[in-house]
């Protein structure tokens, strides 16, 4: 027989009952890590053009999204693969060899669109071979990847050695640095926005990306759950390699030469722009709109800096301190959240006492 009281009041949706669901919609937009990168970068950017002169020009825009281009392509499949709780060290090496591939090919007499071809190949080449020792041999993805960063690194100069490869064709460099009329804003930001586009997608609108962040709170839950944690790994890992190859192209074409050297330490801060962004270093956390403003963010910071003759080291240090603060910040506020409601506790305990 049914329970007239459960049809006629039915318990309310379990979802609910997690704090952070029963919050309106709007705060829990707003209120997050990622507002308040972008809001930083609102601040930085204003802030910069109002006191540096010639900051806020189309120039300076258009090198500054240049710049930042290959930051933000890299950060994109390096998000997925962070919340994943995994991590890819090996993404500039790949910039590197895709750019001395296209680069040796070229000057073997090769054309220079399937000599880009075969970069990306390689690209892909080079994820799966991450993916391969990550998923199938077991290995921890940190010590893969500080490994394939120098074999990677090493091929690259092993290939060309002290030799650059210049004179690509002008329509290519020309193109990679073409802006929209007097915008600032370049051409391949156009690549930028439609890629962007589809990690969002991705990882936030498909099974797939529910995966990724199963897979980076509980992997044992998720294989449960019907996750395909090995294989959605492996794809992370070949995303990143192809993502990166594009960068390593593009690279190539934006300063019109091909060295064994390029990109050197650039991974370092993609992951700071990444985890600036409010992904989680433990997985399981992060959204890709943050992390698109924690790459525009440092980038403007460096542009700043270097408008009022910062040294290089200087602003390396900056972002590191950046990098640091976005990983230790997660755990301060979690820690002072804690601290409040406990020190509220013991004051309501001591009060009766007080008063008698």
């Amino acid at each position: 027989m049914t329970d007239s009281s459960t049809s006629l009041h039915p318990a309310p949706s379990r979802s609910r009952a997690y704090p952070y669901y029963s919050s309106p919609a709007w705060k829990r937009f707003l209120l997050t890590r990622e507002f308040a990168v972008v809001i930083a970068l609102i601040i930085v950017a204003v802030g910069a053009s109002t006191s540096i002169r010639k900051f806020s020009s189309p120039l300076t825009l258009g090198y500054l999204l240049l710049d930042a281009t290959p930051i933000l392509l890299i950060a994109l499949p390096m998000t997925l693969i962070l919340i994943s709780a995994e991590i890819d060290l090996s993404v500039a090496s790949i910039v590197g060899l895709s750019n001395v591939t296209l680069g040796a090919l070229f000057d073997a007499g090769w054309p220079v669109e399937l000599a880009a071809l075969a970069a990306l190949v390689l690209g892909i080449l080079c994820g799966a071979i991450n993916g391969l020792l990550v998923t199938v041999v077991g290995l921890p993805s940190l010590a893969v990847t500080i490994g394939t960063l120098a074999l990677f690194r090493g091929i690259a100069v092993g290939i060309l050695g002290t030799k650059s490869v210049v004179n690509f064709p002008e329509y290519w460099t020309t193109l990679t640095t073409s802006i929209f009329g007097k915008s600032g804003i370049p051409y391949v930001i156009v690549l930028v926005v439609i890629l962007a586009l589809a990690f969002v997608l991705l990882l936030h609108f498909t099974p797939f990306g529910r995966g990724i962040f199963a897979i980076g709170r509980n992997q044992e839950v998720a294989a449960f759950s019907g996750v395909k944690v090995q294989r959605t790994k492996f794809i992370l890992f070949v995303l990143s390699g192809l993502v990166s190859a594009l960068a390593g192209i593009y690279f190539t074409f934006r300063y019109g030469s091909a060295r064994g050297d390029n990109a050197q330490g650039l991974e370092l801060t993609v992951i700071a722009a990444v985890l600036l962004g409010g992904v989680s270093i433990f997985g399981g956390k992060g959204a890709l709109h943050g992390v698109l403003a924690g790459v525009l963010l440092i980038g403007t910071l460096q542009s700043a800096l270097r408008f009022v003759n910062v040294t290089s080291d200087v602003i390396n240090i900056v972002v590191g301190a950046l990098l640091v603060a976005s990983i230790v910040s997660p755990s301060f506020f979690a820690w002072l959240k804690g601290k409040i409601p406990r020190a509220a506790k013991e004051r309501a305990s001591k009060a009766p006492a007080n008063r008698g």
